[in-house]
């Protein structure tokens, strides 16, 4: 898990860098003294006020393009957590609050409390 800043080269033919909030990678072979280059598995990003298209929709779509597996938005403002599973076949996305205890669909046995966070 790497915290921002930490640079994501999300296909190593492009120059599209961005810097999720939180990332996760698995694959220890895309990890570069200069970040990752690749997708990451899981990014996890907090929207920030005046600037959440940003985060719904160009991040969204490219994240899905490029083969992140599992996308997190946390919105503070609207007290909600969207994610978006991104590598089924079939696009899907659940919302859910911070009362919400939270189970991430690429490892079958971590969940997130957002009740004490």
């Amino acid at each position: 898990m790497y915290p921002a800043p930490f640079a994501v080269k999300l296909k190593e033919d492009r120059k599209t860098i961005v810097e999720p909030d939180i990332s996760v990678i698995c694959d220890q072979n895309k990890l570069t003294d200069r970040g990752c280059t690749g997708a990451p598995d899981w990014i996890i990003e907090i929207v920030s006020p005046g600037n959440s298209s940003h985060d719904y929709i160009l991040k969204l779509n490219l994240y899905a393009n490029t083969g992140v597996r599992e996308y997190w938005i946390v919105d503070p403002a609207k007290k909600r957590i969207f994610v978006y599973f991104l590598e089924k076949a079939k696009f899907e996305i659940e919302t859910y609050t911070f009362q919400d205890k939270i189970k991430t669909s690429i490892y079958g046995d971590l969940w997130i409390d957002f009740r004490v966070v």
